[in-house]
């Protein structure tokens, strides 16, 4: 079991509802902190920065905390990366930094990501603030969007003197961190302080406000310089499959959403639930099933384990939870009973030639039709491309990737459009998609929008390409 993470039991008697969906560790401690800030070599090559995709100067911050400067060890941190609270919960820790770290070959690798929250904890409990908005410079900027890469772009933007206007479509700033992300990884009220920080520096966020309705794209592009997009992806689509209109049948995102607006003793469950899609997503629907209270939660996915997008240290937490999970298996049809979900109808699968991913197709196997029983199924199978975005922008000269991204200039993030750029999930057709990379991008697209219209270099551009080689 990752140590990143923690499972927790069921047992009435033993945890409250509220208790299974705290934080998966408590903070640590004064003590603890600068115990595990000594174990850190402050290796001169640091493989753990090189891994960091905002590139942190993690030796740096983690021997502030070990001399005891926890505040300068925070500002260490959010000079790369603004999101630093948020990305010290949700990183894929174990496959960047602590993967990287060398004493994992010997000993356990240091726990940088909760190092980084302790930093980032005092920080925000101290109310420290640690940048102003820059002098401005008589440029606009908006930004449609206020997930990881918006809120980095905005934030960076501010701090070099330009005037930002966030556009969100929703009722709360933050995107993925707000709604997105399972509140016993990420509590909301840790992006909304994140939010709160980036208004501070005189960014003015519109919520409710959607693109195309509230406001037109040729207005963004008139009365604006510059125009960043950070919008992610949409819903999860549908199964195309008969059933799928049978109450019981929900979207993985909104039940995710439901534990982070909603009373938890409010949230609507059922006993027995299969999950389509062996994702990220699809494991936090587990695991949030299992601590409302299911009695039985069961991944249901169409290729092998060896094929799962899910991290395997998410696959493992999910396992000690009680999820089970059934591979190559294809939902064919949701059997229902008076409109209501009574079972999970599939086949059998085999794996077949590999598709263009590089992952084996999976191919049916004649005469294995079974159902799972189950009262209730969740949806997880990815999230749709923003196609009526892709629309419109096209006719402002905005070309799309083959597989529906936004389709930008990787050192820019710029569009073929001068005014356009964008950054996070829309744009992300290789490469990992993840909180991180989000914050990067939004980063990159801020430095190119200062280089493009003020015409000198960017004072953060150390902060966007590695300082170090990455280690061979």
């Amino acid at each position: 079991m990752a140590e990143h993470y923690k499972p927790v039991k069921y047992k009435a008697w033993e945890l409250t509802l509220e208790e299974r969906f705290q934080e998966y560790y408590p903070p640590l401690s004064e003590r603890e902190a600068v115990l595990e800030a000594n174990r850190c070599l402050y290796c001169h090559d640091a493989p753990c920065m090189v891994a960091c995709p905002t590139h942190i100067d993690i030796p740096t911050f983690i021997r502030k905390i070990a001399t005891g400067n926890t505040k300068g060890s925070a500002r260490t941190i959010l000079e790369a990366n603004l999101l630093g609270a948020t990305c010290s919960r949700v990183c894929p820790v174990e496959e960047l930094c602590e993967g990287a770290c060398v004493m994992r070959h010997d000993h356990k690798p240091i726990t940088i990501g909760r190092l980084q929250r302790y930093a980032m904890d005092y920080a925000q409990e101290k109310k420290i603030k640690f940048f102003e908005a820059g002098k401005p410079n008589g440029f606009k900027v908006a930004v449609v969007g206020t997930g990881p890469a918006g809120l980095s772009c905005a934030g960076e933007l501010a701090k070099l003197g330009f005037d930002v206007t966030c556009f969100e479509k929703k009722k709360m700033a933050g995107g993925l961190s707000t709604y997105g992300i399972v509140v016993f990884r990420e509590p909301v009220e840790v992006s909304l302080a994140e939010v709160k920080n980036i208004e501070d520096l005189g960014v003015k966020i519109k919520t409710e406000c959607t693109i195309g309705e509230d406001i037109k794209f040729e207005e963004l592009i008139e009365n604006y310089d510059a125009v960043f997009f950070g919008v992610g992806l949409g819903s999860v689509p549908d199964l195309a499959v008969p059933g799928e209109d049978l109450e019981g049948v929900v979207d993985g995102l909104d039940f995710i959403e439901a534990t982070k607006v909603d009373k938890l003793d409010s949230i609507k469950f059922g006993n027995r639930i299969a999950v389509i899609g062996a994702g990220n997503t699809g494991i936090d629907c587990a695991t949030i099933a299992r601590r409302l209270g299911a009695e039985r939660v069961t991944i249901v996915y169409r290729r092998s384990e060896a094929e799962m997008p899910a991290y395997h240290f998410e696959y493992q937490f999910a396992l000690g939870e009680g999820v089970s999970f059934m591979f190559l298996t294809q939902p064919v049809e949701i059997v229902g009973k008076d409109g209501k979900v009574e079972g999970l109808k599939c086949l059998r699968m085999d794996l077949g030639e590999p598709d263009h991913s590089g992952r084996r197709m999976p191919v049916p196997a004649k005469g294995s039709e079974f159902v799972i029983p189950c009262d209730m199924v969740i949806k997880a199978i990815g999230q749709k491309k923003h196609t009526d975005l892709l629309g419109k922008l096209a006719e402002f000269g905005v070309k799309s990737t083959k597989n529906g991204y936004i389709a930008v200039a990787d050192d820019t993030k710029r569009s073929d459009h001068p005014k356009i750029f964008a950054g996070g999930d829309c744009i992300r057709s290789k490469g990992e998609a993840s909180t991180v990379a989000a914050v990067q991008d939004g980063k990159v697209a801020a430095a190119a929008i200062y280089r493009q219209l003020v015409g000198a270099p960017s004072p953060n551009e150390k902060h966007i390409e590695p300082v170090l080689s990455p280690v061979k």
